[in-house]
């Protein structure tokens, strides 16, 4: 079972991605999920007013599909999921989702939590925030390198 990875230009509404996904899960015993909301508020304290996703839209596809096929395959999951936004997003809107299933619900917790920490470290995104003060690149923070640094 593939794992499905969906970048999207479109508003994300995750109740409904996680309800189909639940549909297809059938037969799994826990599903584990993680919503991902862009922040109002910018590391340095200034209000967000946008932020812009960019990405090569092969290689970026390849890298979230790495990421969720590893996963799968180290904790011995059912189906997968990410959905990531890209292009423009409002603070507020819900930016990236991630799901899990499996029988057991630590592998399904364990999963979410991997992919997330790879997706926020290694996924091959450009993340630029428009703030009162002007435009900001985004960078992986040592907190992110840390919590990667966990699944070595």
């Amino acid at each position: 079972m593939s794992p499905s990875c969906i970048l999207s230009n479109e508003p994300l509404d995750p109740a409904k991605a996680l309800a189909d996904f639940t549909n297809m899960s059938e037969g799994q015993g826990a599903i584990a999920s993680f919503t991902g909301i862009a922040r109002q508020t910018s590391r340095s304290g200034h209000a967000v007013s946008g932020l812009f996703l960019d990405h090569h839209s092969q290689l970026t596809q390849e890298s979230m599909q790495h990421i969720a096929e590893t996963a799968r395959q180290r904790f011995s999951v059912g189906p997968v999921l990410i959905i990531h936004r890209c292009g423009a997003v409002q603070p507020g809107d819900p930016i990236v989702l991630v799901a899990a299933a499996s029988v057991h619900r630590r592998a399904a917790l364990d999963a979410v939590d991997f992919m997330m920490d790879h997706l926020k470290a290694e996924a091959l995104f450009w993340k630029r925030e428009e703030t009162e003060t002007g435009q900001v690149w985004i960078e992986p923070t040592e907190d992110d390198y840390a919590a990667l640094a966990r699944w070595q």
